[in-house]
């Protein structure tokens, strides 16, 4: 009794079950080709589409560096409305006051960076280093600025309290800055380069953490600090725009909300003037992005499921077909003592056998091109801003192996159930 449950155990692994299965689907190998290909290509088109959204929104985030995402930005424009006097159009800057002012009163704020930009970077040169000229972007800035859009700082530091407190003529200066103005075996650090006539020494270098032409138009930046900054170029109190971010527990709206009631009461803004101060929430645009690619994947699964669909039911046909040309060969099967569970079997093992077999050689067509692909690109230097390492999660392709399997069983379940409901007498009259 106990061999018997043995053997009933191992029907699955039956050599001659499957070598049978292999002969009937090898009795019109065209027709089982070009269904297997259905089954294939919609896995190895999702492994592509799946490869190929990741490549993309790999691209835009890796833009972003480690750019706080609860942040926002605001700086100053004309007034659209006439406002206690004052005409509309009329033109203002924000200043230290404001500064302040946001400090004191807005306790969501987590971070405030004011922040100025020099003359120059517009292809005049402005930085002199012995024989050496540059043309650059100068920037004045405060610590907080490296925590709101954080840079890699590869040696020395950034600029920090105490540069702001005493006006101090030191720079903070970008990979690309570096290999204009220095010698490539000269350490830059602690000495000393020329701005707009004035010397400043050299306090730290850096690189990007963004990516594509973005990183290399960042990596031309020199960062001072801001009050320097304020005095070396003439702009008095004068700041240029805000960047400030939100406490964790509080969404940038707020900040950004309060931020504009302060700056309004302060420059005599009508309060229902929207166009007055300029602003970009990163925090709004980060959600808009995250719903975009969300609706990207979205999008792909539903088309590739679709073609899944349309190659599982492929099978399902060709499981039909193959059943009514076995119709005699089944009752016989019937009449020599198979249950109906035993023709069922067969029959669903046959479907899942197609599609297992052209489901894995399709997952592993599109993984091998996705990885193609990306070597491709960082073999060439082609990746980077729109397309970056398309890559799929392992875990997510096998699912979709498993459940592609499951569908091969419900596949075959249609063709096994017109199989055992033909009698086995009716069978064996079938010519």
């Amino acid at each position: 009794m106990n061999k018997h449950k043995k053997i009933k155990s191992f029907e699955l692994i039956d050599i001659d079950k499957w070598k049978e299965i292999i002969s009937t689907l090898k009795k019109n190998k065209v027709r089982t080709f070009f269904t297997a290909f259905g089954v294939f290509w919609g896995i190895f088109m999702l492994i592509i589409m799946l490869g190929s959204g990741n490549g993309l929104h790999n691209a835009v985030f890796q833009n972003m560096g480690d750019f706080a995402t609860n942040s926002c930005f605001m700086w100053t424009q004309q007034t659209s409305i006439s406002y206690k006097g004052f005409p509309r159009g009329r033109s203002y800057r924000f200043n230290n006051g404001d500064t302040e002012a946001l400090l004191q009163n807005i306790p969501e704020l987590k971070d405030l960076s004011p922040r100025l930009q020099g003359y120059g970077g517009d292809g005049a040169n402005n930085a002199v280093r012995g024989k050496k000229t540059g043309a650059f972007t100068i920037f004045g800035d405060y610590p907080a600025w490296n925590r709101i859009d954080p840079i890699k700082v590869t040696s020395g530091r950034f600029i920090n309290d105490l540069d702001i407190k005493n006006n101090r003529k030191v720079v903070v200066i970008g990979k690309r800055v570096v290999e204009v103005l220095f010698e490539a075996d000269e350490n830059p650090l602690n000495e000393y380069i020329k701005i707009n006539g004035v010397y400043f020494k050299v306090v730290g270098v850096f690189k990007s953490k963004k990516g594509g032409q973005q990183a290399e138009r960042e990596e031309q930046n020199v960062h001072m600090p801001f009050t320097t900054l304020q005095r070396i170029y003439n702009f008095g109190e004068d700041v240029g725009w805000y960047a400030m971010t939100a406490m964790d527990d509080f969404p940038a709206d707020v900040v950004e909300d309060k931020a504009r009631a302060i700056l309004k009461v302060r420059h005599s803004i009508a309060p229902e003037d929207d166009r007055a101060i300029g602003g970009f929430n990163v925090a709004k645009e980060f959600k808009k992005m995250h719903g975009l690619f969300a609706g990207i994947n979205g999008l792909i699964w539903i088309v590739g499921i679709g073609t899944l669909l349309a190659g599982v039911i492929g099978v399902s046909n060709i499981m039909l077909v193959i059943v009514k040309e076995r119709t005699k060969e089944i009752g016989i099967q019937r009449a020599l003592g198979a249950t109906p569970a035993n023709v069922i079997l067969q029959i669903i093992n046959e479907a899942v056998f197609l599609t297992s077999i052209a489901g894995s050689l399709g997952l592993v067509a599109g993984f091998w091109l996705i990885e193609l692909i990306d070597f491709i690109m960082e073999s060439g230097g082609t990746s980077g801003e729109m397309f970056k390492n398309p890559e799929v999660d392992f875990r997510i392709a096998i699912s979709a192996l498993i459940i592609l399997i499951f569908a091969g069983i419900f596949a075959g379940l249609i063709p096994a159930k017109r199989a055992v409901s033909i009698k086995p007498i009716d069978a064996l009259r079938t010519e």
